[in-house]
């Protein structure tokens, strides 16, 4: 018998895409409902392939509903897949444990959700299917993994598991394990969630992240999905991703080494933008643009860098009304012959008065204090990003191209 099932995991649906409401709240809402697009991509998928099941390995959701209406759309999308008589099983993770969701909705029949306090096994006798999962009580789990039985004979087995495995992945470690330790149950197929970048981790057995359905920040850019595996004579024999996002990320580093002027500049940004947006089949496209290499313009693009983001804005709209530049960042240097060239005489000395500013502890103390105060006032996602205005070492440089470009 050959058929096919769907791997999903991480939908966390109605979560924000990261920092675009605090750039402008008119596009953030352009983009809001892309989560709930991927979900429906998703049900469309499963229904039109004609995937004899579906899985879903956690975080369905954020965490706790806002509202009724986030729990009422999974209801209506998952109820599509159970009048197409397509049974769906889900283990709850920690964004969606049970600790963690103040109430629920009742699902179809159809819909299987694994019990919390210990591993269980379902069965689907047609396909001669045994699937073992376990959903998350809380956030913090101990023996997780040690719960989970012993495979069945004659079946093909599929363990369904939301983990970060050895936290090497960037992700908090939620029921950790290694491969090693998922091996040795002798499952064909190990259905994880919780890290959100696809990986095929292993193929003997198969040990598969599908990736979260929709991205949320820019650290999240490229196509995202679920993954379709085909199963014949009782035998895994292709995984393969299935890209049903609602809208996209893209991070474009741009080498400007060699332009000379705004020009050549905006039309080389504009060339990557619109092979970003081609690449994206028509979604709705956020993009943070790099520019890089060492180039005589450094003190003129860090001088107007937000004019600059404003045109290149501009440009994204001319692609497209849903194409919008997240960010302008200038991460380029001055060439050797460049900083060689400067005349002491001619101008101010940047580099004594930057150094001298920022030997001040009294300086270093106010910009610590601003800095933390700004990183209070944003989203948790992005105080990574701006973790670098710690260091005065990145402020220094940065402001002896802001005045150098100015004085010029």
């Amino acid at each position: 018998m050959r058929f096919t099932f769907i791997h999903a995991a991480d939908l966390h649906i109605d979560s924000p895409l990261a920092g675009l409401s605090l750039k402008d709240k008119a596009v953030a809402d352009r983009f809001a409902q892309a989560g709930r697009r991927a979900v429906e991509a998703l049900v469309e998928e499963t229904i039109s392939s004609k995937a004899a099941f579906l899985i879903i390995a956690g975080d369905i959701f954020d965490g706790d509903w806002k509202d009724v209406t986030t729990g009422l759309f999974f209801v209506r999308a998952i109820s599509a897949l159970h009048r197409g008589g397509i049974p769906t099983f889900i283990v709850k993770g920690n964004h969606d444990a049970e600790s963690v969701m103040s109430r629920e909705l009742p699902y179809p029949e159809s819909v299987t959700t694994f019990r919390a306090g210990k591993a269980e096994t379902h069965t689907l006798d047609h396909y001669r299917v045994a699937l073992h999962g376990r959903s998350f009580q809380n956030r913090l789990t101990a023996e997780f993994v040690e719960t989970y039985p012993a495979r069945c004979d004659g079946w093909l087995n599929i363990g369904v598991l939301h983990t970060s495995l050895d936290g090497t992945r960037g992700h908090e470690g939620y029921a950790p394990c290694t491969v090693e330790d998922l091996t040795r149950f002798g499952y064909d197929y190990w259905a994880l969630g919780h890290v959100h970048a696809a990986e095929i981790v292993s193929r003997d057995p198969w040990i598969v992240y599908p990736g979260n359905l929709q991205g949320r920040g820019v650290r999240e850019t490229g196509a995202k999905g679920a993954v379709r595996v085909t199963v014949d004579d009782g035998r895994i024999v292709d995984v393969s991703p299935v890209t049903l996002d609602g809208a996209r990320w893209a991070h474009l580093s741009v080498d400007v080494a060699d332009i000379s002027t705004d020009a050549e500049l905006m039309s080389r940004i504009g060339a990557a933008m619109a092979d970003a947006h081609t690449k994206g089949e028509g979604r709705p496209l956020a993009v943070r643009v790099t520019l890089t290499g060492a180039t005589s313009l450094h003190g003129h693009l860090v001088a107007r860098r937000e004019a600059l983001q404003d045109d290149v804005r501009a440009n994204g709209f001319q692609l497209s009304p849903d194409c919008w530049v997240e960010q302008l960042k200038v991460k380029t240097s001055l060439p050797p012959q460049a900083l060689a060239a400067l005349s002491p005489g001619e101008s101010l000395n940047v580099d004594r008065l930057l150094a001298e500013a920022a030997a001040d502890p009294d300086f270093a103390a106010i910009l610590l204090e601003l800095t933390e105060l700004l990183k209070a006032r944003l989203p948790k996602d992005l105080h990574d990003e701006y973790s670098q205005l710690d260091t005065l070492k990145t402020l220094a440089a940065d402001a002896r191209a802001l005045l150098a470009g100015e004085l010029a």
